[in-house]
C-alpha cells in the first residue's frame, strides 16, 4: 500500500510560488495561495462613500466583488484602468476582493535564500503593506501583504463592501 502526501497549494519542494505583477512600473508579488482567479478588466460600478482606493464593484458570476485599485492602495497613485489591466481575485480576512493591477508577469518560485526583510523607514508605512522582498538576479520584487491590503470585515476605514 502506498500513500502520497499532498503538498499545500502554492508550496513546492523548492519554495513558495508567487504571482509576479506590475504596478506603476514596479514589480510586486502575491502569494499564489491567496489567489482565486485572474480575469480581464471590466468596468466597475461606483460604490458611494467608499475610500478612494475602492474602484467600485463588479458582477463575478452572480456575486458582487469589490475592486481595489492596488496602485492607489499602496500609495503609488491611481491608475486609470485600460484594456490591458487585470483583476486578480484574492481571498483574505474572510472576504473575496478583486485587485486591479497593470499586468500579470509570471509565476515565480521563491526560496528562503531569495527573501530579504523590508527596510524600515520612519513611519513604518512600507512594512504595513509589504511583507518582504525577493531578490532575483538584479530585480527587487516587493511581496504584498494581502491581509493588510484587504480591509477587515469590521474595519473603520469606511469600507463596508462584500
Amino acid at each position: 500500500m502506498s500513500t502520497t502526501m499532498e503538498r499545500p497549494r502554492g508550496k513546492t519542494d523548492r519554495g513558495n510560488e508567487m504571482l509576479s505583477i506590475r504596478l506603476g512600473g514596479q514589480e510586486f508579488a502575491i502569494n499564489i495561495r491567496a489567489i482565486r482567479e485572474i480575469r480581464g478588466w471590466v468596468p466597475a460600478t461606483h460604490l458611494p462613500q467608499a475610500p478612494s482606493y475602492i474602484l467600485g464593484m463588479i458582477n463575478l458570476r452572480g456575486t458582487v466583488l469589490v475592486v481595489i485599485d492596488l496602485n492607489q492602495r499602496l500609495g503609488l497613485g491611481g491608475q486609470e484602468p485600460n484594456p490591458a489591466s487585470v483583476i486578480v481575485v484574492v481571498e483574505a480576512n474572510n472576504r473575496v476582493v478583486g485587485l486591479l493591477v497593470d499586468e500579470v508577469c509570471d509565476i515565480i518560485t521563491v526560496t528562503d535564500a531569495m527573501r530579504q526583510d523590508t527596510p524600515s523607514i520612519e513611519n513604518g508605512a512600507s512594512q504595513e503593506f509589504i511583507e518582504g522582498l525577493v531578490m532575483i538576479e538584479e530585480r527587487i520584487i516587493s511581496v504584498i501583504a494581502i491581509k493588510a491590503v484587504v480591509p477587515h470585515e469590521a474595519s473603520t476605514d469606511g469600507f463596508a463592501g462584500a
